[in-house]
């Protein structure tokens, strides 16, 4: 059984951590104790070529490195990968890494711990959206996104899951509301919003007193451990994001897809059903 962990509240202080993009090597802006996470860790890896790679172990973690920008090479396992934008690795605990800028990279570094090794495995952006399980148009008008699974049921892991979400211009998403705290944590980390595009980030377990209410840019990342989290972009813009996910009970409550909606707006279903990993 795992242990248990304790939780900070939501507040701006715990769930916002903003301009995370900023920064070279390799740097954490979400661990557990600083912020609401538990188990749920993400860094950055920024490298201009020219640069010495980076090099580390992933020790008890189990870590997804997903590429938001540029190119990078990946060694692990004996093996070698190339990362072209929005491709990922998912990489076991205990593995030696290391990441060589091609011709500059930035990529997210997406962990938990884990008490098992899964299997290493790359996983094609490109492929991903050509697979109607991993990719969907979710939901319609004016909440419309466009949706890719990078980390899911694609990948056999014990916690994490990861992937891009697209917004349609001065569009909701995460709509309708909903939650799914007894199975994951989760954050965002808003990616492809160059100024002065904008968004609102909500997190409420109480529509009527939210906990927080964000304004979000380029590099900001927002947590939501529990609550519903909708948010919507500025009119002209989009708001984009990197999803990452941590399962609570390793294995078990790896599910992505089911939430729970916000009673009042229920009716019409997740918008989700495509991609769910509902038993």
């Amino acid at each position: 059984m795992d242990q248990e962990v304790v939780q900070n509240p939501i507040t701006p202080e715990t769930c916002f951590v903003p301009r995370t993009h900023e920064g070279k090597g390799r740097r954490t802006a979400v661990a557990p104790g600083t912020t609401a996470a538990r188990y749920l860790h993400y860094g950055r890896i920024t490298l201009t070529a020219g640069d010495a790679p980076i090099k580390f172990n992933s020790k008890e973690h189990e870590v997804g490195l997903i590429c938001l920008n540029g190119k990078a090479t990946v060694r692990t396992e004996g093996e070698t990968f190339d990362l072209d934008r929005y491709d990922a690795i998912y990489i076991p605990r205990d593995s030696d890494i290391e990441v060589h800028a091609v011709e500059g990279c930035d990529l997210a570094e997406v962990s938990a711990p884990v008490a098992k090794r899964y299997p290493l495995k790359f996983v094609s952006y490109k492929d991903v959206r050509q697979n109607p399980k991993l990719h969907l148009i979710a939901g319609k008008p004016p909440a419309e996104r466009d949706l890719n699974v990078l980390i899911g049921a694609n990948v056999e892991a014990g916690r994490i899951m990861a992937g891009v979400t697209f917004s349609t211009p001065g569009n909701w998403t995460s709509w309708p509301p909903h939650e799914h705290s007894k199975l994951l944590e989760e954050a965002y980390l808003f990616i492809d919003m160059p100024a002065p595009s904008f968004g609102v980030q909500f997190v409420y377990t109480d529509p009527q007193k939210p906990e927080l209410v964000q304004v979000v840019r380029e590099g900001d990342c927002v947590l939501m451990p529990q609550g519903y989290h909708p948010n919507v972009a500025a009119p002209g813009g989009q708001i984009n994001f990197l999803w990452m996910m941590a399962a609570i009970t390793e294995g078990e409550d790896r599910l992505y897809g089911v939430v729970n909606v916000q009673p009042e707006y229920a009716a019409g279903g997740s918008g989700l059903e495509a991609v769910s990993d509902k038993k």
